[in-house]
Parts: structure tokens; C-alpha cells; sequence
């Protein structure tokens, strides 16, 4: 039997890689739930004890979300907010074992709408608060174009300042693809005070 190939789309990458954090019964976060499809992958893992919450500053983005896991069944593991990500801190009141992150516009939205450099920022900083021990957090940042390279830039310097002893930062890059390709993002919240011998990051 022939297997399907795997390209490694961000979104799909992105879920390969959180999919290892989560398990049945954890409390989630899609920070950005454009068309619903983080949010669905979330309410799946998290099953029916899990708990998602998913924002955006765009009505037809949670319109489009609620229709999706309505069609999936998933409707009552998630609780849908038209705010900005940078509140995401005033509704989730636990810890939280992924949170996500599409930074750019709603794919079929107006280009307008755009996550901006000081929103995303603050919010990412909510979301490191909000992650448990051994929680992850990904950001798929989408630059160039019309949205330009300030909100990546921003991010990558933030995410680089990042104490290696409480977090590990990997950053991807589909090396060979032109045109400013998405790079995802992965941040860790490593366990203990010494987090990174604990996972032989540090010295031995």
C-alpha cells in the first residue's frame, strides 16, 4: 500500500510538532483562529474533557471557526472570543499545554486586517505566562508582501532574548523556497529551574 507523501506544509508541520504536547483533558489556546483549523486540530487532541479557547479581532474569522466545529462535532471543547489575542490573559484562567499563533491576515480576508508588531508581541507574552512546564507554544510568522517584515523581525529578536535555562526556541526555515516562506516557530517551557541539563540542552 502506497503512503501518502508528507510536504511539510507549515500548518501541518506545526501540528506534527505540537501534537507530542498535548493530551486528552489539557487546556489549549488558538490565538488566532482565521479559518478554524488550529482550532479544530486543538478540540481533537484536547478531547471532550479538554478545554480550547480560540480569539480573533474578526467576526467572519469566528463565524467561520464556529461553523467548522460545528460540522466536526467539537462545538461544546471550545469557547469562541471576537477579541484581539493581546486578552487572551482576561478568559484563560489555567495553564494552558499549547498555544498557537498564525501571525499575517485571515486567508480569503482582506489584507488589511493584519496582526500588527505591538499586538503580537504582547500577546506572545501573555502566552508564555499562560504555558504549563513542558508546554509549547508555536507561531507561524508569514512576512514580505504587503504585511512587510517588521512583525517578524520583532518576534525573532524577542523570542532570541529568551533565558535558555526556563525556554527552548527552535526556528525552522524552508531553506530552499523563495519569496519570504512562513517560518515556524517553536517555543518550550522547560521543567526545573535547570531546564536545559535536566534535558541535556547544557553542559553534562
Amino acid at each position: 500500500m502506497k503512503k501518502d507523501r508528507k510536504y511539510y506544509q507549515i500548518t501541518e508541520f506545526c501540528h506534527r510538532f505540537v501534537a507530542d504536547y498535548i493530551n486528552e483533558g489539557d487546556c489549549c489556546v488558538d490565538a488566532t483562529c482565521g479559518n478554524g483549523h488550529d482550532t479544530e486540530f486543538l478540540c481533537r487532541l484536547a478531547g471532550a474533557s479538554g478545554k480550547v479557547y480560540a480569539f480573533d479581532i474578526q467576526e467572519q474569522a469566528v463565524e467561520n471557526t464556529a461553523k467548522r466545529l460545528d460540522a466536526a462535532g467539537y462545538s461544546d471543547r471550545a469557547r469562541l472570543y471576537c477579541r484581539g489575542h493581546e486578552h487572551m490573559a482576561e478568559y484563560v484562567q489555567e495553564k494552558a499545554a499549547a498555544i498557537m499563533f498564525n501571525f499575517g491576515y485571515l486567508p480569503g480576508g482582506s489584507h488589511e486586517a493584519a496582526t500588527r508588531p505591538e499586538t503580537s508581541l504582547c500577546a506572545v507574552k501573555q502566552g508564555l505566562g499562560l504555558l504549563k512546564k513542558d508546554g509549547v507554544m508555536s507561531m507561524c510568522i508569514y512576512s514580505g508582501g504587503d504585511t512587510g517584515y517588521e512583525e517578524r523581525n520583532v518576534l525573532l529578536e524577542w523570542a532570541k532574548t529568551l533565558d535558555p535555562a526556563k525556554w527552548l526556541v527552535i526556528m525552522c526555515d524552508y531553506y530552499n523556497r523563495k519569496n519570504d516562506p512562513p517560518l515556524p516557530v517553536f517555543i518550550i517551557r522547560l521543567a526545573g529551574e535547570d531546564g536545559e541539563k535536566e534535558r541535556g540542552f547544557g553542559n553534562k
